[in-house]
C-alpha cells in the first residue's frame, strides 16, 4: 500500500487523471522492456484489446477460435461481426489442436485466434505455418502467459498481435487494464485511434471508435507490480511444486503438463477428475471444498459455445476434446503467499474423495 501511494502521489499533483499521462507513458515503456516487444499500446481491460485489435485488422467472415477461453474470446469476434468456427483443443495442454485447423479453413476464413490456457502456450511454429499458406492474420489471446517465454522469446513477440489482460486475477494486474502486442505501426495507429473516439488531432476526427484508455491509477498500480511480478511468479512456482507433491501420479487425476521450451509463469493449477477411476466427480470435489470454506472454480466451464446467447448455433460434438474437458476440470485456488498448510489442507480434502 505504501509503495503504490507514493507512485500515486504526483496524480494528485498534476491533476492528470487519464488520457495518456506521465503514469501512461512510463508503464508503456516498462511493459515494452519487459515484454521485449517492437510496439505495444494500453487499454481499459483485455476485452477491448483483444476486441478492437480484431476491428484495426478489418477482417470479414470467419475467424478460427477455441471455445475451451473465457467469454471475451468469442465475444470479441461476436460483437466485431465476424463468425467463429471452433477448433478442438488438444487433450494434452488444453490449447488448439493444431492438426484440425486446417480442416476448419474456408474461402471466408480471415484469421485464427489462438488461446494460450492455464500459462500452456499454443503450438506457435504450427499456427504460424498455416497462417502463412492460407495468409491469415493471427491474434493471440495471450491473457494466461504475461511471463511467460517459449524458446527465449516473451509470448507477446508472436502473431500479428498478441493481447494480454491485466485483471486483478492475473498473475500480473493492474487492477484493470490490458495491452496488445503488434510489430506493424500502421496497424498500431489504427489501434490506438479505435482506442480514443477515433481522433487523430486535436480538430480531426476521421473515425469512429471507442472509449478504451487505460487511467493513471491503473497504470500505477502497473508500475509497482512491474517491479515484483518475477518475485511472484517463484512464488507461485513453490506452491504449484507443492500441490504436485500430493497430486502427482493419482490414478484418475490430470495435471498440467509442463511443457518443453516454456518458461511457465505458473498462472493456474488445474486438475482433470476422471471419476471412474479417481471416483469420485469433480462437481463432488467442489462440494467438498465448499463445505470447508474453499472456493475452486470450474474454469472453463460451460465452454463458450454452448453459452445460452449462442443457444442452438454451434454444434459442440464438433468440439468433443474440449467439451470433455470442460465437465471434468477443476482450477484449485494458487497465489502468490498461499499458504503450504493451505495448500496441504486442500489436497488433503480432495484426495479424501477418492472411493
Amino acid at each position: 500500500m505504501d509503495e503504490y501511494v507514493e507512485e500515486i502521489k504526483d496524480i494528485w499533483d498534476s491533476h492528470w487523471l487519464t488520457n495518456m499521462g506521465a503514469k501512461h507513458k512510463t508503464f508503456q515503456g516498462e511493459l515494452k522492456e519487459y515484454l521485449g516487444v517492437q510496439n505495444i499500446d494500453l487499454f481499459t481491460n483485455g476485452h477491448m484489446a483483444l476486441e478492437l485489435s480484431l476491428q484495426a485488422l478489418n477482417l470479414q467472415g470467419e475467424v478460427i477460435t477455441t471455445p475451451f477461453t473465457f467469454a471475451s474470446t468469442t465475444h470479441a469476434i461476436v460483437r466485431n461481426g465476424l463468425t467463429p468456427v471452433f477448433c478442438d483443443i488438444s487433450p494434452d495442454d488444453f490449447t488448439m489442436d493444431v492438426n484440425k485447423i486446417e480442416s476448419l479453413i474456408t474461402d471466408r476464413t480471415s484469421a485464427i485466434m489462438p488461446v494460450h490456457v492455464y500459462g500452456n502456450v499454443c503450438n506457435i511454429e504450427e499456427i504460424e505455418r498455416i497462417a502463412k499458406k492460407y495468409e491469415l492474420k493471427v491474434i493471440y489471446d495471450a491473457a494466461h502467459t504475461f511471463g511467460v517465454k517459449y524458446k527465449g522469446k516473451s509470448t507477446a513477440t508472436f502473431g500479428d498481435v498478441s493481447c494480454f489482460s491485466f485483471h486483478a486475477t492475473k498473475v500480473f494486474n493492474s487492477i484493470e487494464g490490458g495491452a496488445a502486442c503488434f510489430k506493424d505501426e500502421e496497424f498500431g495507429l489504427k489501434l490506438y485511434r479505435l482506442k480514443n473516439f477515433g481522433i487523430r488531432g486535436p480538430e480531426c476526427v476521421d473515425a469512429v471508435g471507442a472509449n478504451a484508455k487505460m487511467n493513471e491509477f491503473c497504470a500505477a498500480m502497473g508500475i509497482c507490480n512491474l517491479r515484483h511480478v518475477d518475485e511472484e511468479i517463484n512464488k507461485r512456482k513453490a506452491v504449484v511444486e507443492r500441490y504436485r507433491e500430493h497430486l502427482e501420479n493419482v490414478e484418475g487425476l490430470q495435471l498440467n503438463p509442463i511443457q518443453k521450451d516454456v518458461e511457465p509463469n505458473y498462472a493456474y493449477f488445474p486438475v482433470i477428475f476422471e471419476e471412474k477411476k479417481f471416483g469420485s466427480t469433480r462437481n463432488e470435489v467442489v462440494e467438498a471444498l465448499g463445505r470447508e470454506g474453499i472456493g475452486a472454480r470450474k474454469y472453463f466451464y460451460p465452454l463458450t459455445n454452448t453459452f445460452e446467447c449462442f443457444h442452438n448455433k454451434y454444434d459442440v460434438n464438433k468440439t468433443p476434446v474440449a467439451l470433455h474437458m470442460s465437465k471434468h476440470v477443476l482450477t484449485l485456488p494458487l497465489y502468490a503467499d498461499l499458504n503450504f498448510d493451505v495448500v496441504d489442507k486442500i489436497c488433503e480434502i480432495v484426495l479424501s474423495c477418492r472411493r
